[in-house]
């Protein structure tokens, strides 16, 4: 079992280390990449005008999908019940409102807490157009009512917490619902549920790889599944052949939609399971969603690996490190019914 501080702390820090690495190059190409960087690519995190290395939407994202988990969590205990779905959907309407997004009229008593309140979330750092999309709609997408047919790596950039959360049949569950909100593809949606499953069941004490083959069994079982399993299944095969990282990410795709997200985020993590820095260099060094494709690599190693084998020159760089760690804490101190966290999320929303 990895069910313990240093893995959970790994899952969210690495997530937020893969996004910051790619953030620089999230709209060059290869040869761009190379020619501001060198032959090897971006190998560290460029430092922002803050000071630090900054994140983007996807870790954003992640921890509003954490806070709203943790205060469904803390609502149930006192009510006895609560949706997390509609506890995710109203962090994703704060999280919106960080954007410069006027608070929804009816929806005025959701927009308190704690991370709403940090100056540095208040941030515009490229931001999908699909969730700002959806999201200001004031619609809420499901399965059986796609708010739209987008597959764009939104929603499953920001499932790593729900497979923290839940074990991991639920995480698959949760996931999907949290993505469909604003994605209505299949691939948009199960591509996020994947994630969390491989998540919780690394934290549960799994192999990646086996993590990956429970995954796509899982899949098995949802319609339009095919995309997913096709990349998941090609991530586990290139990754066990001579093919460059190069060639291999082009094989899976960009990485701007879930599927492709997912197949190049499990084929780095494959690749070079016990080399976290190795992992995220190869994520990230290609033609498309660069922060996206790190930032899930950085979720999937982090939990496998532990905070403790991450580079400590990233952890210290990375923006709002200490947030983040909070957060990871908070998830991990709520699965164990310990009560000190729930002052921080037991408001109304």
């Amino acid at each position: 079992m990895k069910r313990d501080r240093d893995h959970f702390r790994g899952c969210l820090l690495g997530g937020a280390i893969g996004d910051a690495l790619g953030w620089p190059v999230e709209f060059l190409g290869t040869s761009e990449i190379k020619r501001k960087y060198g032959e090897n690519g971006i190998t560290d995190l460029v430092i922002g005008t803050n000071g630090k290395a900054e994140i983007t939407d996807d870790t954003q994202m992640s921890l509003f999908t954490a806070e709203g988990i943790l205060r469904a969590e803390a609502m149930r205990r006192v009510k006895g019940t609560c949706s997390a779905t509609t506890a995710v959907y109203h962090a994703y309407l704060r999280w919106l409102h960080t954007q410069g997004y006027p608070k929804m009229e009816d929806y005025d008593g959701i927009y308190d807490g704690w991370l709403i309140g940090i100056r540095e979330l208040h941030s515009n750092r490229g931001p999908g157009n699909t969730c700002l999309s959806a999201l200001s709609s004031g619609k809420r997408g499901t399965i059986d009512k796609p708010i739209n047919n987008s597959k764009g790596c939104g929603g499953v950039m920001r499932a790593a917490p729900a497979g923290l959360f839940y074990p991991k049949d639920k995480a698959f569950e949760m996931a999907l619902a949290f993505a469909v909100l604003t994605h209505g593809h299949p691939s948009g949606y199960l591509s996020a549920g994947a994630l969390a499953y491989m998540i919780a069941s690394i934290i549960e004490g799994e192999d990646i790889g086996e993590a990956v083959r429970g995954a796509i069994e899982k899949l098995k079982g949802y319609k339009g599944n095919e995309e997913c399993i096709q990349s998941l299944n090609k991530a586990l095969h290139l990754s066990k052949s001579d093919t460059s990282d190069i060639d291999a990410i082009v094989k899976l795709g960009e990485g701007w939609v879930g599927e492709e997200a997912l197949g190049i985020a499990t084929y780095c993590a494959l690749k070079y399971r016990d080399d976290f820095k190795k992992a995220l260099i190869a994520a990230v060094n290609h033609d498309g969603d660069s922060d996206s494709t790190g930032a899930i690599t950085g979720n999937i190693l982090g939990a496998y690996l532990g905070l403790s084998r991450i580079p400590a020159e990233w952890i210290e760089k990375v923006e709002l490190k200490d947030v983040i760690l909070q957060i990871a804490d908070d998830l991990l101190d709520g699965y164990r019914d310990d009560e000190d966290w729930s002052r921080r999320y037991c408001v109304g929303y």
